[in-house]
Formats: C-alpha cells, sequence, structure tokens
C-alpha cells in the first residue's frame, strides 16, 4: 500500500478549517452576547421592556463560549496542567507521563461526548423548548460536540507523546 501524497496537505486544510471556524463561532458568540445585553440594557432603560428570553439566550452562548473557548485551549495546549512532578522527571520519564495524561484525558473526553451523546438524544425526544421556539437539544449539541472535538485532540496528543517517549527509549 502505497502512502497518500495529499493526506499531510488534507489534514493540514481540515485542521485549519476547523480552526478558523472555531475562531469565527468563538467571536460571533462574543459578539452576539455583548449586543444582546446591550439591547436589554437600553430596551429595559429607555423603553420600560426587555426581550423575555433573552437572558436564556446569554446563558446558552455563555456555555457555548466556555465549550468553545475550552476546544481552543486544548488546541493550543493552554488547558489548566499541574505540572509540578513533571518538572523533576528525566526526559524519557515526562514523556511517559505526558502520554498517560494524553490518553486519560482523551478517555474523560470521550466518555463525557458518549454521555452527553444520550442526554442531548433524550432531549430531542422529549422535544421541549429552551426559548422562542428553539429546542433544548440545539442548545445542548455543543456538549458532546466539543468534548468530541477535544478527545480527539487528545488522542492525537497521545500519539505524539507515544512517538517522543519511543524516541527517547531508543
Amino acid at each position: 500500500m502505497t502512502d497518500n501524497p495529499q493526506t499531510p496537505n488534507t489534514l493540514n486544510r481540515l485542521n485549519s478549517a476547523l480552526v478558523k471556524t472555531e475562531d469565527w463561532i468563538l467571536v460571533g458568540i462574543l459578539c452576539s452576547m455583548l449586543l444582546i445585553a446591550v439591547t436589554q440594557i437600553v430596551l429595559r432603560n429607555f423603553f420600560g421592556f426587555g426581550v423575555i428570553w433573552a437572558e436564556t439566550l446569554v446563558r446558552v452562548l455563555v456555555l457555548w463560549t466556555a465549550l468553545i473557548g475550552a476546544m481552543v485551549a486544548t488546541r493550543q495546549s493552554k488547558h489548566i496542567n499541574i505540572d509540578i512532578v513533571s518538572r523533576y522527571l528525566s526526559p524519557k520519564a515526562k514523556a511517559l507521563v505526558d502520554a498517560v495524561v494524553s490518553l486519560f484525558t482523551a478517555t474523560v473526553c470521550l466518555v463525557i461526548m458518549y454521555y452527553s451523546w444520550v442526554f442531548v438524544a433524550l432531549e430531542y425526544q422529549d422535544g421541549s423548548l429552551a426559548f422562542a421556539h428553539v429546542p433544548n437539544w440545539v442548545c445542548e449539541s455543543i456538549i458532546p460536540i466539543a468534548f468530541m472535538i477535544m478527545g480527539t485532540r487528545y488522542v492525537i496528543t497521545f500519539v505524539g507523546d507515544i512517538l517522543q517517549f519511543t524516541r527517547k527509549v531508543t
């Protein structure tokens, strides 16, 4: 079987598209939250009323911002970690610890993805609405998507960590 020379380019383009999509969605959500909040303030202070479902929408947008922000942090390796032990390890041991941590984190993310997928499917079957004719499952759909992407990134990191470990061993 011969290697496809287009694979790295295809993966790079796919990753680039995902990065741009995450960034633009995050910017769009933050701008939307700001616009909704300012609109609510103006409507309430100057006209004596507001949009009934605006606060609910902002809460949903906060959820989306948090999870897309977590995806970005994972992408940039800027997630929270405790590295007290790794400072005292040899490069070989550090590579092994990094691999174990990546595998554990990937497993946790993918388990959360699975159960959040089940949760969203149950919400879909229930058919309840969050606000303004928007179903709950649409608002919650970011949960399995975000954890799938984060889990996949940690699997890729795990593979890289294992390769790093094997290079240090040999």
